[in-house]
């Protein structure tokens, strides 16, 4: 009997030691949207880097990386966001500053809108694009679905509650924002201005809308006058150590600086 207690304990330090080295060789990383492509390209590179090593990305939106991170789900999470005065529990990293742009499809010739313009459209006193001089044609309101850090801050810059939003079509992720507007010619929305421009530099028929005044660019939002810029952070519970470290060092080092680039996003100065 005691024998056997003693190949059991020996198997269960064996399996112990085995699941061990295995979380020292994978990470996985939750969250924002935004970021997960970013973080998928310098994962591939890293791997590259560090033979043995799998980084796994999901997506899920800045809510799921707090609540995965919280709860051990993800050993890092992606937030689109700076980190509320409720989440000093955690730690950001900074990898990438975006912008939060407006966009129509390509065949919109409304060639900006005020605030206010933008304010009316989304909560419905505006319907038509000819009441802001564009053609005689129904808007089509697309808002962000609820855990987006997008929705949060589009939300808090204009000064709306999400109850206000008369919107036509909820989405999630980037992609799917873009997707519908380019299948919409009377639709308005907004997402990362990095993905926007990625998608307009490959053909996809949206136009992103200055700001204040201000193009909705890169340049803009890397020169700190676009007025609804974001923070894009890899966010932990404890301070990191190990592979999780290493990457994050890396997620925020020169070697990166193309990637991020690529992804049309400014790099943090």
């Amino acid at each position: 009997m005691k024998v056997l207690v003693r190949v059991l304990l020996l198997l269960g330090a064996v399996m112990s030691l085995s699941i061990a080295h295995a979380a020292d060789n994978r990470l996985t990383l939750t969250g924002s949207s935004t970021v997960a492509p970013l973080m998928s390209e310098i994962a591939k590179r890293y791997e590259a880097d560090h033979p043995g090593v799998r980084i796994d990305v999901q997506m899920g939106g800045s809510s799921r990386a707090i609540n995965d991170v919280r709860m051990g789900m993800s050993d890092i999470g992606m937030v689109s966001r700076a980190l509320k005065p409720a989440e000093s529990d955690l730690t950001a990293y900074l990898v990438a500053i975006d912008g939060i742009g407006i966009i129509l499809h390509k065949d919109n010739k409304v060639p900006s809108l005020s605030d206010q313009q933008i304010i009316n459209i989304f909560t419905g006193e505006i319907k038509n694009w000819h009441e802001v001089g564009g053609k005689d044609q129904r808007i089509t309101v697309v808002n962000k679905a609820e855990g987006r850090s997008t929705l949060e801050l589009f939300l808090h810059h204009f000064a709306l509650k999400n109850s206000q939003i008369k919107a036509h079509i909820i989405i999630g992720d980037n992609q799917q924002g873009i997707k519908t507007v380019a299948g919409n010619a009377g639709a308005i929305g907004y997402v990362s201005i990095g993905a926007a421009v990625y998608e307009e530099a490959h053909g996809t028929p949206i136009r992103l809308l200055p700001m204040a005044d201000e193009p909705a660019t890169v340049k803009a939002v890397a020169s700190g006058h676009y007025p609804l810029s974001r923070e894009l952070n890899l966010v932990v519970k404890a301070a990191p150590i190990g592979l999780a470290k290493d990457f994050i060092t890396y997620a925020q080092s020169a070697a990166v600086i193309d990637l991020v680039e690529a992804q049309f996003f400014a790099a943090p100065l």
